[in-house]
């Protein structure tokens, strides 16, 4: 692979980073073939800083490091693209992402929902907050919650049976929203269920 990446005229590569669990894409950096081989050797993300002219491990002063699951590269070999495990944030900000902010109106992307609703999920479950109906689902304990998704899953199904698009729609919303509690419950996420989708897929080429 490594002989089919073509550097530009400073010996560089650019690679956009990207959370191997969320699809979120998390910083945008340089490679030169030195961080490619530590990066490949190692299992962690390197780079090359363009402002201080040396090569650098992602987190070795923050903590942040970012572990390798996947490391491809586009049809003309002159980008990058890292699928990483993020210890951390990926922004010197503190920020998640070096992208967090929008010319324009904010918005959550679709591929970015379950990924956003998950770190809600945590937070209200860590937090507890009065008057949030997710922490009152938590206090309420997995059965209770269990319940619930039967519930859902059976006015989704009768949506389907039933009633218009837009009401299959919104229940479905509503079924992925209560198994997102269940799942919190029990210490799990979205994740945990997407991994065990992608373990029963077949192996991509």
């Amino acid at each position: 692979m490594e002989q089919e990446i073509a550097f530009d005229e400073q010996g560089l590569v650019p690679c956009v980073v990207q959370d191997w669990t969320t699809g979120e894409v998390l910083t945008l950096a340089y490679m030169n073939r030195e961080a490619l081989d530590r990066t490949l050797e190692s299992g962690e993300i390197h780079f090359w800083s363009r402002s201080r002219n040396e090569l650098w491990r992602k987190g070795e002063t923050s903590g942040n490091t970012q572990r390798l699951r996947s490391l491809r590269y586009d049809c003309d070999g002159d980008a990058l693209l890292a699928l990483v495990e993020p210890a951390g944030p990926a922004c010197h900000t503190g920020e998640r992402t070096c992208f967090y902010r929008t010319l324009g109106e904010p918005r959550v992307a679709v591929h970015e929902a379950l990924a956003s609703l998950s770190r809600t999920l945590a937070s209200r479950q860590a937090e507890m907050p009065d008057g949030s109906y997710s922490a009152e689902l938590f206090r309420a304990g997995p059965d209770a919650i269990g319940a619930k998704v039967e519930e859902e899953a059976e006015e989704t199904a009768r949506a389907a049976r039933e009633e218009s698009d837009e009401r299959l729609r919104a229940e479905a919303a509503d079924l992925v929203y209560h198994l997102g509690v269940l799942l919190q419950a029990r210490g799990m996420s979205f994740a945990d269920a997407l991994e065990e989708l992608t373990n029963r897929m077949p192996v991509a080429r």
